[in-house]
């Protein structure tokens, strides 16, 4: 069965993407723990990170710096975490979560972002990546 992550990747659902290359795209969480918190998805549909190939693996941890990096030029916080959970959505992902204090990396606080400010951060990010 398709997972959330893949009809997003087939364009079924909206996203605000921030970045894309053949093997990975990176979109704005809609329910994030802090400005600029960002999803890193592969392409293929696996559950656990660990069941990836090396590879796959390789390209997801190397789009996820870049997608970092850009996350850190357009966001005011000490420091971009990462973390890979994935229980939520049987599909890998990494979340880049733009931190000032660990509150903001603990999945309890929530901040509220309108669609047309994440539609912009979402441009930023990209502009910094491709860039």
């Amino acid at each position: 069965m398709k997972t959330i992550f893949t009809k997003i990747i087939n364009g079924e659902l909206p996203s605000h993407n921030v970045a894309e290359d053949d093997n990975n795209i990176a979109i704005l969480d809609i329910n994030p723990n802090s400005l600029g918190h960002t999803l890193c998805i592969p392409k293929i549909q696996v559950d656990k990170i660990f069941d990836l190939s090396i590879d796959d693996f390789n390209s997801l941890m190397s789009f996820s710096y870049k997608v970092a990096k850009a996350i850190n030029k357009n966001v005011k916080c000490k420091r971009v975490a990462i973390s890979v959970i994935g229980l939520e959505v049987p599909h890998v992902h990494v979340h880049l979560i733009p931190i000032s204090d660990m509150d903001d990396v603990r999945f309890i606080k929530k901040v509220k972002i309108s669609d047309d400010e994440m539609e912009k951060l979402a441009k930023r990010i990209n502009h910094s990546f491709n860039n």
